[in-house]
């Protein structure tokens, strides 16, 4: 399809969920390469440490390709040989294809000076030079190191924050571009040389920060499709000041137009390789922390769906519940659903599960309940199991269930 210099809301998501990956009929990944051509195409996939359901960076390639084995992500970013990706802070922590490492030097050299990490961190760029020598001379030596492995580190406060100095001086060093993660231990990072873990011609690429950037932001057009000045400075978290002038560079170079979309107030950006299908076929339950909605505004502009984590919220102050998943059908939002994978019963507990306003449950639900079951036994468990009657959805859930 065409697309003209003004363009619809419905017009958008369907740009929006194609250059995305959804809707494409493609096979899920069998391999790490293939594995990685999907990171790349999505520029980065958010990692999170939630495991209730499962961790999230699992998920979007579910959501978008149906059932795979995860080890194939495991293979991709960590696997001697086979890596692709590689971690870092892109859209906060983020597994990202191996050749752009170099596009994050300037990142990396900000944190050398301090500037652009937590508060906590920042001491290690002009305070204890010699615990950070310290530290790396024990991973040169051995090898990858977990925080907890270092001689000398300290321990733990305690709480989830209460880091020793030894993490502190790893994560500042993970900041920095110095050390990355060679692999994980129970999801504990393992730190080693940046220079033994990315490839060497990776790694001795240099380039300056306004092409990084610019770089930056012509993948983030590419994953977003359309998109305002904020969304696509979001994607990478990119500077305020340094996205205005870049995003020009690419208007100049053909790459980027400017679009209207009905009922946006901010400026649009279209990537000129964008597509809009007729439709976009979909029926996927999103991770919270998907590209797609990780970025709030956004998503309530795209699809009308206001969504907020309520993780960190008390359990009364909950209004959806704790691991909430929006389900995306039919091209829109149309359902939320809290649940949790229970290991030890081999059941996935739909805990919750509210209607949007438009939609309509009779509609909704048998394809809902086919996607619970498919991924209940991707995770490994047994059944799917309505353990509350919280959500005017449950009701019909209850009913499809019932007629099986």
């Amino acid at each position: 399809m065409a697309l003209r210099n003004s363009i619809s809301n419905a017009e958008a998501r369907r740009i929006a969920l194609h250059a995305q990956q959804f809707g494409t009929g493609k096979a899920p990944p069998r391999t790490a390469a293939a594995f990685g051509g999907i990171v790349a195409r999505l520029g980065a996939v958010q990692i999170d440490s939630v495991n209730v359901l499962v961790r999230s960076h699992y998920l979007p390639t579910l959501s978008r390709f149906g059932a795979y084995t995860p080890a194939v992500l495991d293979r991709s970013a960590y696997e001697q040989g086979r890596r692709r990706l590689f971690e870092y802070w892109g859209h906060e922590a983020s597994f990202m294809p191996l050749e752009m490492f170099p596009l994050f030097r300037w990142r990396m050299e900000r944190a050398q000076r301090g500037e652009g990490t937590w508060g906590r961190l920042r001491r290690y760029a002009t305070e204890h030079q010699a615990l950070v020598d310290a530290a790396l001379a024990q991973i040169r030596e051995r090898g990858a190191l977990g925080a907890g492995d270092l001689v000398g580190g300290g321990k733990s406060t305690g709480g989830w924050w209460g880091w020793s100095q030894g993490k502190e001086i790893m994560e500042w060093l993970f900041w920095t571009g110095v050390v990355t993660t060679a692999s994980r231990r129970n999801f504990e990072r393992l730190y080693d040389l940046s220079e033994r873990v990315i490839p060497p011609t990776v790694f001795a690429t240099s380039i300056d920060k306004a092409t990084a950037q610019r770089e930056l932001l012509r993948r983030a057009a590419l994953a977003l499709g359309v998109a305002t000045l904020a969304d696509l400075r979001d994607y990478f978290r990119l500077p305020t000041a340094d996205t205005p002038p870049r995003i020009q560079e690419l208007l100049d170079a053909g790459e980027l137009r400017q679009v209207t979309v009905a009922g946006w107030k901010q400026q649009a950006y279209m990537h000129t390789q964008a597509r809009c299908p007729a439709q976009v076929p979909v029926d996927a339950l999103l991770s919270p922390f998907d590209s797609l909605i990780w970025e709030r505004q956004r998503t309530e502009r795209l699809f009308g769906f206001r969504y907020r984590l309520e993780i960190y919220t008390p359990a009364h102050k909950r209004v959806h519940g704790y691991y909430v998943l929006p389900y995306l059908w039919n091209e829109r939002l149309v359902a939320r659903l809290d649940l949790k994978a229970d290991r030890a019963s081999g059941r996935l507990q739909v805990k919750a599960a509210t209607l949007e306003d438009d939609a309509s449950a009779r509609r909704i639900a048998p394809a809902l309940s086919e996607r619970l079951l498919e991924m209940a036994l991707w995770l490994g468990l047994a059944e799917v199991e309505l353990i509350s009657r919280r959500g005017d959805l449950m009701r019909e859930l209850r009913r499809v269930r019932g007629r099986r």
